[in-house]
């Protein structure tokens, strides 16, 4: 049986991944598995409203209510993901598989934005929608962070629907103490120091 590790994390980008994609991105881990991992960019929100692209979902996104772009693959294809309240779980609403209990993400899951919205997103306590994701291959990622690309960090929900996700990256590293929160004021430029 596979033992995701990953699932519910955070990978923040080292200041030397410089990579347009992926520069001073926090990518939230949604799925960990041997086959290999898929994320969402947590801090890239898009120009366009959420009902520009997903009809009647809008109303129940947090804010900012735009959509965000969840990594370079699969543009096209939407992954939404909601926290749901107590009680009985909603229908189209799936929690994460794998999560560490008492990870502060209790009640995350994945949202089917093909399910009715007026059901679904009234029992959404938090709702955000990303058009594409990051995904790595097996043994890709593993590969990335031993690299020094990836800092792995524990995730708190009000990362996943930060209200400020231009700051996202410096809060997160921040929060860390030690060398990381050092990071956390590394120059977007370090020429221009």
């Amino acid at each position: 049986m596979d033992q995701s590790t990953m699932t519910g994390r955070l990978l923040v980008a080292a200041p030397l991944l410089q990579e347009d994609s992926f520069r001073r991105s926090v990518v939230f881990v949604v799925d960990d598995a041997g086959d290999g991992t898929l994320g969402v960019i947590l801090n890239r929100p898009l120009g366009m409203a959420v009902d520009e692209v997903v009809t009647d979902w809008g109303a129940y996104a947090s804010e900012p209510a735009v959509m965000f772009s969840g990594g370079p693959v699969g543009e096209d294809t939407g992954i939404a993901l909601g926290v749901a309240g107590a009680g009985e779980p909603p229908p189209g609403w799936s929690p994460l598989e794998g999560l560490a209990p008492g990870a502060g993400l209790d009640g995350l899951g994945v949202v089917d934005l093909e399910g009715p919205p007026q059901v679904l997103g009234t029992a959404l306590g938090a709702f955000r929608v990303f058009a594409g994701y990051a995904g790595w291959s097996a043994g890709q990622l593993e590969e990335e962070i031993a690299e020094g690309a990836w800092f792995v960090v524990d995730a708190v929900a009000s990362d996943v629907f930060t209200t400020e996700p231009e700051g996202l990256w410096s809060r997160v590293l921040r929060r860390q103490g030690g060398q990381l929160a050092l990071m956390s004021t590394y120059p977007d430029d370090p020429t221009m120091n």
